[in-house]
């Protein structure tokens, strides 16, 4: 399948909506979250009705990519029965999305709330996840890529480490992996006691199937580094991101924010410094991209010398 090598873009998280000038930015590429604009799944709408006319507006400016937190993909049941099949495949075909990328995590009708609920590293879910992973790829018709999530405890009867469990996936269903960059991150400072490894982690993937990158920042809670997408991408990430652009050639690099996070603890949200820090970061990402393919690889720069 064919990626495009788009640039740097933004996750479009209806959050920010309101206030953050989404449309006013040169965007490579704007990541759309399907369960944020979905219909219920008791209901014949396939967008939710107070989705539409902001799905109507982006798509006509932007190139769209789609991203997956609760389609169940991962989950046990059917895989004909989730929202996965249900609505984000229609959706990614309506927005004929370039690709579309999964968390990696469980999920299903009954305990889809639950946040970052680690896949099981064993050998028998290599081979459940990839037959799932393959027959959602064909459904999509597009790329699927499966993003590395931030977890807080392994899950139990794990077997291999996360890296070895996502490079066999790979090989056995044919799919890509969206690499987040900041939850390997959060990732090595809950677990890097335990031998959790971003070393090991980046010489174990195979590079050549990153097809998109999420950065994002975080904060330490109670002893504990959450994966929060809030204040700037962390400086650590930066680094990680040179290495990767060095070593392989995704589609595109995509910052994430949330408004709930930017002013929890009781701070309050200041949406004009929060959308100059978010501005900062996006120059800084292309900045990256820049030094590493040259300052005309953008799909934006492309466009303005075409």
């Amino acid at each position: 399948m064919s990626v495009p090598h788009l640039g740097v873009g933004l996750q479009f998280n209806p959050e920010l909506i309101g206030w953050f000038p989404f449309l006013d930015q040169p965007l490579d590429a704007l990541e759309i979250l399907f369960d944020s604009v979905m219909g219920p799944l008791d209901g014949p709408a396939l967008l939710s009705p107070r989705s539409v006319d902001l799905v109507r507006d982006i798509a006509d400016k932007f190139l769209l990519i789609g991203h997956s937190n609760y389609g169940g993909d991962f989950g046990f049941d059917d895989l004909m029965s989730t929202a996965a099949v249900r609505r984000h495949v229609p959706l990614a075909k309506k927005l004929n999305v370039s690709w579309v990328a999964n968390h990696c995590f469980y999920s299903d009708a009954s305990w889809s709330d639950v946040w970052s609920s680690p896949l099981q590293f064993s050998s028998a879910e290599v081979a459940r996840v990839a037959a799932r992973a393959r027959a959602l790829q064909a459904l999509y018709g597009v790329p699927l890529a499966h993003e590395n999530a931030a977890y807080y405890r392994t899950c139990p009867g794990s077997e291999m480490p996360e890296e070895e469990f996502l490079a066999q996936v790979l090989e056995l269903s044919g799919t890509y992996l969206h690499l987040d960059l900041h939850n390997l991150y959060a990732n090595a400072l809950n677990h890097g006691a335990n031998g959790y490894s971003i070393q090991r982690f980046m010489a174990t993937i195979p590079l050549d199937r990153v097809i998109s990158i999420h950065m994002a920042g975080g904060r330490w809670i109670d002893g504990q580094y959450h994966d929060l997408h809030d204040t700037q991408v962390a400086e650590a990430v930066w680094d990680l991101l040179d290495e990767v652009l060095s070593r392989a050639r995704p589609g595109v690099v995509i910052l994430e924010y949330e408004t709930q996070a930017l002013h929890c603890d009781g701070e309050t949200l200041d949406t004009d410094r929060t959308t100059d820090l978010i501005l900062s970061d996006l120059e800084r990402a292309r900045q990256a991209w820049d030094r590493a393919y040259g300052p005309a690889s953008r799909r934006t720069t492309r466009n303005e010398a075409a």
